[in-house]
C-alpha cells in the first residue's frame, strides 16, 4: 500500500522513475508471497548444515525460533523443510512448545496456519503438539515444564514451571540443531556487552549472551537478533553463523530487480512499443526467474564466506592490512564494525585462530561498498566486453527484446559496476584487489579487467557450475578445496596478464589472444608431461575421483595446477610461432630438468608476516616464470642433434655455467628454503638466461 502512494506521488510529479520509485508495490513483487527473504536465509543454512556433512533437506533436524507463522520471515521460512522439527517458539505474545514432533505432522500443520489469515501459535492444533507440550501465553506469571520439555531444551534438575522469561531464555539455549531468527528485537549480545549498549529495552529480561549458544547454527531472517559482538562470540564458540545483511539480503535484492526492470520497461511503454498492463504481465511472468537470480547472489556469497574463512588463519595478515588500509583512508571504523584491534590479531596468530565468519562478512561488504565506488569512476561500465554483465544481470526474456534498451537504461554504469564487483569480490575474496593493486601498481579499473579477462580465458564459469552441481554430493569441505585451486590459478593469471607489456585494459583482446591456446593446451594435457609430471597428474585425478568428482571434472580439477604455467607457454607458443604442444612439452621437460617445479612450490609455500613478504614471494613467482619462459625460448631455438629432444640436447652441451647453475640447484633441494635461499637460486637462472 505504501509503495503504491510513493509511485503514485512519483507519476503525479512525472519523476522519471514512475512508478519503479518505491518497490513491491500492486505492479511489484510480493515479498512473503515470493519468500524472498526467508530462502535467502535459507541459502545460509543449507550451506551451514553441508559444513556439519548433512543435509536439512532430506533428513530431519531440530530447531527453535523467534517469530509466529503469520509473519513473513519466519513463517515462509518454516516452510522450506518438510524435515524441520520445531521444538519451540516464541513471539511477542505466545510461546510454543512442542518436545517431541513429527516433521510431516507439524509441516502441515504450520502450513495452515501459515494460510490462516492473522494467525497466531493460540490458532495451533493442540491435538498436534507431543506429549508435554503446548501453547501458552507471555501474560502467564508461570508456565508448565514437562519432563519432556526439559529434556528437549536442555533444562537441568526437576523444575516443573518457569516465568515466560526463563523459559524464553532455554528457548535460546536449547541444544538444537538451529535457531531460526524471524521476529523483532535483539535477544544475543556479547559477554562484555550490556543492556544499554544493545539499545532494546524490551528484551533485558530474556537476552543472553552468544557463548551460551548450545545451537549448531543460527540463520538470521530477521534484522538485529543478535549484536555484531554477539555474533563474534557465538562464532568463537563454534555456532555457524553470518550476520543478518548477508542472510536476510535477498529481499533487497529483489526490490534492486523490480525497480532496474521497471525502469527497462518503462522506457518501450513511453515510446508505445509496451502497453502497462503488458509490462505488468511481463513483469509477474518473471517472477521465479528473479528468484533464482537473488538466491544465486545468496548462495554465492556464502561460498565467498567459506573460501575466505578457509584461508582465515594463513591469510590473516591479509585481512589485518586490509583493515589498516581502509581505515587510513577513513572508509572504516573498526570499533563500530567490532573488528579486533591489531593487538587481538597479533594475539589470535600466535593461537593459530583467524576471522570469524561475522567478522569476514564485515570485510565483504566493506570490499564490495569500496570497489563498487572505484569502479563507478572508472571506464570499467563502458567496456564493450562488460557491457555483457548488464545482459546477464535481467531474466532471459528481457535479454534479447531488449537489448538496445539496456544500453539507455538510466543506471546502466551502476547495474555493470555492482556486477563486476559482486562476482570478483565473492570469487576472489575482500583482500584480492588491494592485494593485486600493491603487487603490480595497476588501478581498480585494470585489475577488474584483467580478472575478468583471466575467467573467461579459463572458462572457470563451467567449472564453478559443475562443482555448485555436487552439493549434497560431495562434502562441503572437499567443494571448499576445489574452489581454492581455481582461486589459485585466477589470482595467478590475473597478476601475469597485469604484468605483460601491452594493454591490459582490452579485455576482448586478451580473450582472443589467449583463449585458444588455453584450450589447446588443456587438450594436449596430460599427454605432454613429463612421466614424473603424468603420474603426479594422474594420483591428482585419482584423489578428486575418490572425493566422489566425475571424472572429466576431475581431471579438469587435476590440471589446474599444471595451468600456471599456461599463459607463459601460450605467450612463447606464439613469439616462437611453433606448436602449443611442442612449446609445452620444452616447458615440462625443462621445468622438472632445472627444478623449477620445484622451486615454485618452494616459493608459493614460502611464510607470509606482512605485506611486505607478500610482495616478495609474489616478485619471486613472477621473476621464476619470467627465467622460465627465456630459457624455454633458448632451448625452442637450438637443434635437437637428432634426438627428437631439445631440451637433453640443450642441457648435454658443454657449458661450465649450466653446469654450475644444476650444481647449485642440486645443493638447495637439500636446504629448508627461504627468501634469500630463493633470491639466489632465481639469480643464477637470470645468469644462466644471459650467459647463453
Amino acid at each position: 500500500t505504501f509503495s503504491d502512494i510513493a509511485n503514485a506521488v512519483s507519476a503525479q510529479h512525472n519523476y522519471w522513475l514512475g512508478d519503479a520509485f518505491a518497490s513491491g508495490g500492486s505492479a511489484g513483487y510480493d515479498h512473503k508471497e515470493m519468500g524472498i527473504t526467508a530462502k535467502g536465509g535459507w541459502e545460509s543454512i543449507k550451506r551451514h548444515f553441508r559444513a556439519l556433512n548433512r543435509d536439512c533437506q532430506t533428513h530431519d533436524f531440530t530447531c527453535v525460533g523467534i517469530g509466529d507463522m503469520s509473519g513473513d520471515v519466519f513463517g515462509n521460512g518454516m516452510l522450506l523443510s518438510k524435515h524441520t522439527r520445531l521444538l519451540a517458539a516464541f513471539d511477542h505474545r505466545h510461546i510454543f512448545i512442542d518436545p517431541n514432533p513429527d516433521a510431516a505432522v507439524s509441516f502441515v500443520e504450520r502450513e495452515r496456519m501459515f494460510k490462516l489469515p492473522r494467525s497466531s501459535w493460540e490458532d495451533y492444533d493442540k491435538s498436534k503438539i507431543s506429549a508435554g507440550g503446548s501453547v501458552y501465553a507471555r501474560a502467564l506469571k508461570s508456565i508448565p515444564v514437562s519432563r519432556e520439555a526439559r529434556a528437549a531444551l536442555g533444562i537441568s534438575g526437576e523444575v516443573e514451571a518457569l516465568p515466560p522469561n526463563e523459559l524464553m531464555h532455554a528457548i535460546l539455549k536449547a541444544p538444537v540443531d538451529l535457531l531460526w531468527n524471524g521476529g523483532i528485537g535483539t535477544y544475543i549480545k556479547a559477554t562484555g556487552e550490556t543492556s544499554a549498549d544493545v539499545g532494546d529495552r524490551a528484551n533485558n529480561a530474556l537476552r543472553i549472551d552468544g557463548h551460551e549458544l548450545r545451537c549448531k547454527i543460527v540463520g538470521e531472517g530477521g534484522n538485529l537478533g543478535l549484536t555484531q559482538k554477539g555474533r563474534i562470540e557465538a562464532a568463537q564458540h563454534g555456532v555457524l553463523l553470518n550476520t543478518d545483511f548477508i542472510d536476510n539480503s535477498a529481499g533487497v535484492d529483489t526490490s534492486d530487480h523490480e525497480v532496474n526492470i521497471k525502469i527497462l520497461l518503462n522506457d518501450p511503454v513511453r515510446r508505445g512499443e509496451l502497453t502497462l498492463e503488458g509490462r505488468n504481465t511481463l513483469l509477474a511472468s518473471m517472477t521465479d526467474e528473479v528468484e533464482k537470480l537473488v538466491l544465486a547472489d545468496n548462495y554465492r556469497q556464502n561460498v565467498a564466506l567459506s573460501l575466505m574463512e578457509h584461508m582465515s588463519v594463513h591469510r590473516l595478515g591479509s585481512k589485518a592490512h586490509f583493515i589498516r588500509v581502509l581505515e587510513a583512508a577513513g572508509q572504516l571504523d573498526r570499533q563500530i564494525e567490532s573488528l579486533p584491534s591489531d593487538a587481538e590479531i597479533a594475539e589470535r596468530k600466535t593461537r593459530h585462530a583467524g576471522l570469524t565468519r561475522p567478522e569476514l562478512a564485515i570485510l565483504l561488504s566493506y570490499a564490495k561498498i569500496v570497489l563498487y565506488q572505484q569502479l563507478l569512476d572508472s571506464d570499467v561500465p563502458e567496456d564493450p566486453y562488460l557491457s555483457k554483465e548488464l545482459v546477464r544481470y535481467f531474466p532471459h526474456p528481457l535479454r534479447e527484446k531488449y537489448a538496445q534498451a539496456m544500453q539507455r537504461h538510466r543506471l546502466k554504469r551502476e547495474i555493470i559496476a555492482t556486477a563486476v564487483t559482486n562476482s570478483m569480490v565473492n570469487r576472489m575474496g575482500a583482500t584480492f584487489m588491494l592485494r593485486m593493486q600493491e603487487d603490480t601498481g595497476q588501478t581498480p579499473a585494470g585489475v577488474a579487467k584483467a580478472y575478468n579477462a583471466a575467467r573467461e580465458i579459463f572458462d572457470a564459469r563451467t567449472l564453478w557450475a559443475q562443482i555448485k552441481g555436487l552439493d549434497g554430493t560431495v562434502a562441503e569441505g572437499t567443494q571448499i578445496d576445489a574452489l581454492l585451486k581455481i582461486w589459485s590459478l585466477l589470482r595467478h593469471m590475473t597478476r601475469w596478464l597485469l604484468n605483460r607489456p601491452g594493454n591490459v585494459f582490452d579485455i576482448a583482446g586478451l580473450v582472443e589472444r589467449y583463449t585458444p591456446g588455453m584450450a589447446q593446451l588443456r587438450a594436449a594435457l596430460p599427454a605432454t608431461l613429463t612421466p614424473t609430471g603424468r603420474a603426479s597428474f594422474e594420483v591428482d585425478m585419482e584423489k578428486w575421483q575418490g572425493l566422489g568428482f566425475p571424472e572429466q571434472l576431475a581431471e579438469d580439477l587435476a590440471e589446474v595446477p599444471v595451468l600456471a604455467v599456461a599463459l607463459d607457454i601460450v605467450e612463447t607458443a606464439r613469439e616462437s610461432k611453433q606448436s602449443i604442444e611442442r612449446v609445452s612439452r620444452v616447458f615440462f621437460e625443462l621445468g622438472e630438468a632445472l627444478d623449477i617445479e620445484w622451486l615454485r612450490n618452494q616459493i608459493e609455500a614460502l611464510p607470509v608476516e606482512s605485506r611486505w613478504h607478500a610482495q616478495a614471494r609474489g616478485s619471486l613467482r613472477d621473476e621464476l616464470a619470467a627465467q622460465q619462459r627465456a630459457l624455454a625460448a633458448q632451448v625452442l631455438a637450438t637443434p635437437d642433434a637428432g634426438n627428437g629432444n631439445a631440451v637433453a640436447t640443450w642441457l648435454q652441451r658443454d657449458d661450465p655455467v649450466l653446469k654450475f647453475t644444476r650444481g647449485m640447484l642440486d645443493e638447495i633441494r637439500n636446504q629448508n628454503v627461504d627468501y634469500p635461499i630463493a633470491s639466489v637460486a632465481l639469480r643464477r637462472l637470470a645468469q644462466l638466461a644471459n650467459a647463453t
